[in-house]
């Protein structure tokens, strides 16, 4: 599936900033770079990512740094695509079986499950994720599930937030409303 060469969104509701994605084929899946500036809470904050996909959209690393009043930092996560990740080059057991980053502060990672289960209509699939805070960069675990309702509506539950809402797509599978969080603008 093709990707335009960018896209955009603006956060509403929880916080209020901006994020832009760049697309770009890279040995067989695609490499993205972006990044988010928000206000949420009080709190301001800043993410640049790259996230490299393989043709299977099995996130292979990611390169994320940020700033907020609580300093610079920086954090490289790692995969083979198998499930294991390492994270600063130390693995981390937490995330086995998570093919996908989500990074807090981005409504683009989103649509790195969606690629990589192409689920059918009607069809589920659990799609635990390596968690990136949007403050911190602190990683974890984050628990969540995907359901193709529609073409390209799917519910999406995240349990530990106690979240759940529809998300909905384009025609390239990046969301273009993101209920509470996001909303596309280009």
């Amino acid at each position: 599936m093709s990707l335009p060469a960018a896209a955009s969104w603006l956060h509403r509701d929880s916080r209020t900033g901006f994020e832009v994605s760049f697309f770009q084929g890279h040995e067989g899946g695609w490499r993205i770079g972006g990044a988010t500036t928000a206000v949420e809470d009080g709190k301001s904050w800043f993410v640049e990512y790259s996230i490299a996909v393989d043709a299977a959209w099995h996130t292979r690393r990611a390169e994320i740094s940020g700033r907020s009043a609580t300093g610079s930092r920086r954090t490289v996560l790692e995969s083979g695509g198998d499930g294991r990740w390492r994270v600063d080059g130390v693995p981390d057991p937490r995330l086995d079986g998570c093919f996908d980053v989500d990074l807090e502060s981005s409504s683009m990672t989103n649509t790195l499950p969606v690629h990589r289960l192409g689920l059918a209509p009607h069809a589920a699939a659990e799609a635990p994720a390596v968690y990136v805070r949007a403050d911190d960069l602190a990683v974890e675990r984050l628990e969540q599930r995907y359901e193709r309702i529609a073409d390209r509506e799917f519910a999406y539950t995240a349990p530990v937030f106690d979240f759940s809402c529809v998300l909905r797509y384009d025609e390239h599978l990046l969301v273009v409303d993101y209920p509470g969080i996001a909303v596309r603008q280009s």
